[in-house]
């Protein structure tokens, strides 16, 4: 009796299709580990849930090491490059394990209700931990941080990630959908993995810096969720 062939797993380019984007330097660069990621989850028999929680974890960890070195490197006790170099590559990784548990679940027919529920709260565990990491360098390398500008910072990081929650849905829309290369150039100050990495960068060579990292972005996901809510006001005006 001949035995049934076996289908071949899948490629890191059959997880590569099915990516949900994010941006140009998410789709070039983490969606891409995120695909090699979803390789080697699937020879270990490894289920999303299991690369999500893996997000989380490395996520949280690395914005508590952030924290707890901002003293110390504010005050020259320790060197802000290594700890710079923690925040850069842990915050990508724990991104690229995020593209890849959709990824893998999209790919191998898992995807569930739950699991996409539980993916989105720990995406907000994750980037409430990282904004955590990001207003403590800030008001460690600058006391006079003023506590308005933290928390406006931390309200609108959020933006975001609500946006791209509803991107899901059949009310979905775009306020600019060319994808031409100028456009997304631009929009990179919206692509989660670019603007942690150069968050990452910050840490590394320049923390003095995070407080105009801190009120750049302030500015940007602030104006972006006023013009968000023009143009969807707009719209429902129309209908």
């Amino acid at each position: 009796m001949q035995s049934q062939p076996t289908e071949p797993a899948p490629t890191a380019a059959d997880y590569y299709s099915v990516n949900r984007g994010g941006g140009l330097f998410s789709e070039g660069i983490s969606q891409r580990i995120g695909a090699r990621i979803a390789v080697r989850a699937h020879k270990h028999r490894l289920t999303p849930t299991v690369l999500t929680i893996f997000n989380l974890g490395l996520g949280c960890l690395t914005s508590f090491v952030v924290i707890a070195a901002a003293g110390p490197v504010a005050e020259d006790r320790i060197w802000a490059a290594p700890i710079g170099l923690i925040a850069l590559i842990g915050w990508q990784l724990a991104y690229a394990f995020d593209c890849s548990d959709g990824q893998l679940a999209r790919v191998t027919g898992q995807s569930s209700a739950a699991g996409g529920r539980l993916d989105v709260l720990c995406d907000v565990a994750v980037q409430s931990a990282l904004v955590a990491a990001l207003a403590a360098t800030a008001k460690a390398q600058e006391p006079d941080t003023p506590a308005w500008l933290l928390a406006a910072f931390a309200a609108t990081w959020m933006v975001n990630l609500v946006t791209s929650v509803m991107q899901g849905g059949e009310q979905a829309s775009s306020m600019v959908t060319s994808r031409s290369l100028p456009i997304r150039l631009v929009k990179l100050v919206r692509d989660y993995g670019a603007v942690v990495a150069l968050a990452g960068v910050v840490l590394t060579v320049a923390p003095q810096w995070t407080v105009w990292f801190v009120a750049l972005f302030t500015l940007i996901n602030g104006g972006f969720l006023a013009a968000s809510i023009a143009f969807t006001g707009r719209a429902a005006l129309r209908s």
